[in-house]
């Protein structure tokens, strides 16, 4: 059965990376590259799992987590946190906002899918 990803990251490479990748596992994909849309694009899309980069212009990803998970009806869909700046003690602090998993970029694509099976 087709799952559903939204896709936030701003890079347009790492967006069309991570797409074609879900594609090609039989998942339907929506890419977002502003964070602005998240809550909404998430809201219209209904997605089984979200992939979230951490830095984005205008609201950062951890936020994004926090409001998506404070969100009655979005709160239950996993999120699959991306970053390539991950600090020490990062980690952590995303999960404790509320992300189910934590991939650092550049990513492994074997570990990138076998994340996301295991999230959906």
């Amino acid at each position: 059965m087709t799952k559903r990803v939204l896709v936030v990251e701003d890079n347009e490479l790492n967006l069309k990376l991570f797409c074609d990748l879900l594609k090609a596992h039989g998942h339907e994909t929506r890419p977002v590259s502003d964070g602005r849309e998240v809550i909404q694009q998430a809201r219209e899309f209904s997605p089984d799992l979200i992939i979230m980069d951490i830095h984005l212009p205008h609201i950062s990803g951890f936020d994004l987590i926090l409001a998506l998970k404070a969100d009655e009806a979005l709160a239950p869909v996993p999120i699959m946190a991306v970053t390539a700046y991950a600090g020490k003690g990062d980690e952590e602090r995303i999960r404790d906002a509320g992300a189910e998993a934590y991939v650092s970029k550049p990513i492994s694509v074997v570990k990138f899918i076998d994340v996301v099976g295991k999230l959906l």
